[in-house]
C-alpha cells in the first residue's frame, strides 16, 4: 500500500525533503536531497479546486457553479492558489486592481463584489 507524499513535518509543519527513492522493481535505492514539485505543496482541497478550474477552462462562471460558490470566493481561492505556488507580488496585485476596476465597469461583478475583491 502506497501512502500520499507528506509535504509538511507533522511536528512543526515546515516543508519536508525527499531524502530517498526506492524502485519496486529492481530495489534500487537513491539518496540525495531531492525537491518536490510546486504542485505537491499545493493542500488536497487547492488541487481539487484546480482540477476543476482547469477542467472548466478557467471560467470563473462555471466554477462557481460546480462549487457552489460566489466569485470572490473563487478569486480568493485561485489568489490561495496563485500565492502558495510563490507568484504572489505587488505587481501582480497593482494588475489584479486594474482588473477588478475593468470588471466593475464592464458590469462583469457588483460594487459589492468589486469592494470586497480590493480589500483582499
Amino acid at each position: 500500500m502506497t501512502y500520499p507524499v507528506l509535504t509538511n513535518c507533522p511536528i512543526c509543519q515546515h516543508h519536508l525533503t525527499v531524502t530517498q527513492l526506492q524502485c519496486d522493481h529492481c530495489h534500487t535505492v537513491i539518496e540525495n536531497k531531492f525537491s518536490l514539485p510546486k504542485f505537491a505543496l499545493l493542500t488536497q482541497e487547492q488541487l481539487e479546486f484546480i482540477e476543476i478550474f482547469l477542467v472548466s477552462r478557467g471560467n470563473i462562471k462555471e466554477v462557481e457553479k460546480e462549487l457552489g460558490i460566489s466569485y470572490p470566493t473563487v478569486r480568493g481561492k485561485l489568489n490561495e492558489v496563485i500565492k502558495a505556488l510563490g507568484h504572489d507580488s505587488e505587481q501582480k496585485k497593482a494588475m489584479d486592481e486594474s482588473k477588478i476596476v475593468s470588471m466593475l465597469e464592464k458590469g462583469e461583478i457588483t460594487p459589492d463584489e468589486a469592494i470586497k475583491l480590493l480589500k483582499e
